[in-house]
């Protein structure tokens, strides 16, 4: 099964793709160190050593990757001070960081289904205080819960390529 396209979008030829929002996103968070960044930080991680230490990623990388996060707005620096030491800098998510939580979770939770065999991966979402399992998918703004043959993709505004119909 897969998606319907309705209205104008039937015919995907009249798509303009070069402004695609997948692939804006992955432009900004696609790569592995970035996904591995922003799953630290939804583990709480907020430091730049613990970044290091827990990604397994390099000094120069985490680095880089940081500062492209925090550049397009995921994270803001905060300062901080460790009694005897120099001022550094800790990560915190932003709103906009914060609305990852639902992509890089359903990635884990692919990952936990079609990657990890029988038993699932080492980590499960649950909610806290219940501890009962969370699922990411597909839901109405009210609410409902939605399967891919549920959905539609439709024309916004003007995305709709005037020159192709």
């Amino acid at each position: 099964m897969s998606l319907t396209f309705e209205g104008v979008l039937a015919d995907r030829s009249t798509w303009r793709l070069e402004n695609c929002s997948i692939g804006k996103s992955m432009d900004v968070i696609g790569t592995r160190s970035s996904m591995l960044i922003l799953r630290e930080a939804f583990y709480g991680t907020t430091r730049f050593d613990d970044f290091v230490r827990r990604t397994k990623i390099t000094d120069a990388i985490v680095a880089t990757r940081l500062r492209e996060l925090t550049d397009i707005g995921l994270f803001v620096k905060q300062p901080y001070r460790e009694p005897g030491k120099r001022s550094r800098y800790e990560y915190l998510l932003t709103e906009k960081g914060r609305d990852l939580v639902p992509a890089v979770f359903a990635l884990m939770q692919w990952g936990n289904k079609y990657l990890q065999g029988e038993d699932g991966g080492p980590l499960r979402l649950v909610a806290r205080g219940t501890g009962e399992p969370v699922v990411i998918g597909p839901r109405t703004v009210s609410g409902r819960d939605l399967d891919l043959e549920d959905l539609a993709i439709v024309a916004h505004g003007d995305w709709a390529d005037p020159q192709s119909g």
